[in-house]
């Protein structure tokens, strides 16, 4: 597949110059969806670099963000590519000091804000980071109760906006200047990796790394300019990025915006996306939902659901196109009594492609959806590949594999199994850390950290990163996050951290799905008042030890969890359990959990 040698702020132009009234972005304000087209949005990020500039960013500085998605997310970043700036995103969920050690570490000199609320956490921290100029906020309210003593410091996003509008007649030359000078091989975003293990690292991504990236995940999902998409994951995560700035730009897609992380079931209905990605834990509390309705649902409709999905779930792994005509009858008739109903009610019935990927997903999960005819595929990439490097083929799906490379990606896998890429999507470092760099990219190879399985199809199976895998006292090997997934395709099971390392059997510790788990108490009659009321009581108990029997019986024995320990509290960001993007930092809840371990084994 070709695409123009442009970089994303020479493609907007482009955009603005070809489709210059088509819609480009959508954004939902008090229950009102918003249009801009490809010419607004040129002249907006143009506006928006030039104040940032006025504001005393120079070519070559960054701009951080700390904020949901939203049309000035986007903004910034193009706005800030525009003057030739590097955009750096930060998790408007990290407490004050991350955000403080993601800034400092990036050498921020301009942060954009969402709200008083992320202005606070950067305003509380201004000691820590001595290269900050300015504070720009997104939302006025509440901005007047900045410290005096800041106030100079802070200013309105529309106002930023303003300044840059009323000086491009004398300086719009600067942004066609740099236009004209910008190279592909120039940094355009730093993206941190969540720091599961550590502090987290800042990726450096070109618009060579985006540039050579985005063909394949056009080719293997089948995009093109009428695709939708709506934006909601963290646009500091590469996933994000992939969908609502790299390929929309080459593409002239379109992209939405909802109100709120919290509307997305909501405005995933009222968008109907023709594509949609969510992560793992987005799918499971899918999944969820659609358990608890049926729960509630009368006992014909129960019948009837469970009538299609066994009748359905035979040709769950075949597209549309390669189903008999007895399978597409039967599925026609499962669509028109129960699934289209539930595809509806998830949002998803115009889905012509959904994805899931950055973090294992139990296959059962996987089949559910595609039972239900939602066209699911599991993709894999990471930050340092810029997004996407292998995907199942939508005609093509082996359920509890990745796929297989996509265009322009070589890989080969080393003496343990780990897989190794090579290709324009490698990045080029992390920033201030060349050990690191070192360590990741030998040789021109990235080397991902997980260790993979091809198959007779030559898709590849992830097995798990090499740091995990454990080892038993019997020497046997075990694959964590297999067992965990195993056990988190139970809609009562949020989470699940095995423990095996050095032991003579496996355990876990166990975090319930409050929601699923509730609703299954209440239609019980059974009395609680708060999550630790509902973990201690022992139909609960009882519930989830059947879960984890099911869970077992598809493990080899050796695998199978013998003893687990149900924890009374959710894991938090905040004490340092899970990551900002909800992925468990291991060594942090050995630590914090080793007396209920130790019990385990006892």
């Amino acid at each position: 597949m070709s695409l123009p040698d442009k970089t994303l702020p020479q493609m907007l132009a482009e955009q603005a110059r070809v489709r210059p009234d088509a819609i480009a972005l959508r954004q939902k304000d008090f229950g009102i969806w918003q249009p801009v087209s490809w010419r607004a949005y040129e002249r907006r990020a143009r506006h928006v670099g030039l104040g940032l500039r006025a504001l005393g960013l120079p070519e070559g500085g960054h701009v951080g963000v700390v904020s949901e998605n939203r049309l000035e997310w986007v903004l910034t970043q193009l706005g800030a590519g525009s003057v030739g700036a590097v955009t750096v995103g930060v998790y408007p969920t990290s407490p004050s000091n991350e955000v403080a050690y993601v800034l400092a570490h990036a050498d921020v000199e301009i942060v954009v804000c969402e709200d008083q609320e992320q202005s606070d956490k950067v305003l509380a921290a201004l000691d820590q980071l001595p290269r900050l100029r300015r504070i720009v906020v997104c939302e006025k309210k509440g901005l007047r109760n900045t410290p005096p003593e800041h106030r100079e410091r802070v200013i309105a996003f529309d106002a930023m906006e303003q300044l840059g509008a009323q000086r491009e007649a004398a300086e719009g030359h600067v942004i066609d200047s740099v236009l004209d000078r910008q190279r592909l091989e120039d940094t355009a975003l730093m993206i941190y990796t969540s720091g599961s293990t550590g502090k987290p690292k800042g990726a450096m991504i070109s618009y060579a790394n985006i540039r050579g990236v985005v063909p394949g995940i056009i080719d293997r999902l089948g995009l093109d300019a009428h695709t939708t998409h709506l934006s909601y994951l963290p646009l500091c995560h590469v996933a994000e990025q992939m969908l609502t700035t790299f390929v929309p730009l080459y593409l002239g897609s379109m992209v939405n915006f909802g109100e709120s992380i919290r509307t997305v079931q909501e405005d995933l209905r009222e968008v109907a996306p023709t594509m949609f990605l969510g992560v793992p834990r987005i799918w499971e509390k899918l999944h969820s939902a659609i358990s608890i309705k049926m729960q509630e649902a009368g006992a014909l409709q129960r019948a009837l659901y469970g009538w299609a999905m066994k009748a359905c779930e035979p040709f769950a792994e075949k597209a549309a196109s390669q189903r008999t005509f007895g399978e597409r009858l039967t599925y026609a008739l499962a669509y028109g009594l129960i699934f289209r109903a539930l595809q509806n009610f998830i949002g998803l019935r115009e889905a012509r492609i959904a994805l899931t990927g950055a973090a294992p997903i139990p296959p059962a999960i996987v089949r559910f959806f595609r039972t239900l005819g939602v066209p699911l595929v599991e993709v894999y990439g990471l930050t340092e590949s810029t997004g996407m490097i292998t995907g199942q083929h939508p005609e093509q799906v082996r359920i509890g594999t990745v796929g297989t490379p996509v265009l322009g990606v070589e890989h080969r896998l080393s003496a343990q199994g780990e897989l190794i890429v090579r290709g324009p999507m490698v990045f080029q470092g992390y920033y201030k850390n060349p050990q690191a760099t070192a360590e990741a990219i030998q040789d021109g190879w990235l080397h991902t950290g997980d260790v993979v399985a091809p198959q007779a199809d030559g898709s590849l199976r992830i097995v798990d990163r090499l740091k995990d895998i454990m080892i038993t006292a019997g020497g046997k090997n075990l694959t964590p996050s297999e067992i965990e997934n195993a056990m988190k395709a139970s809609p009562f099971i949020k989470e699940c951290i095995v423990i095996g390392e050095a032991r003579r059997f496996v355990t876990a510790l166990i975090q319930i799905d409050l929601e699923s788990v509730g609703q299954w108490a209440e239609a019980r009659r059974i009395a609680f008042t708060h999550f630790r009321s509902l973990v201690e009581t022992p139909q609960v108990r009882e519930l989830i030890e059947a879960e984890v029997q099911r869970g077992n019986a598809g493990l080899a024995p050796v695998s199978q969890i013998k003893r687990f320990h149900l924890l009374t509290k959710e894991l938090d960001h905040d004490d340092g359990e899970v990551t900002a993007t909800m992925k468990v930092r291991r060594s942090s809840i050995y630590q914090a959990y080793a007396g209920e371990i130790e019990a385990l084994y006892g």
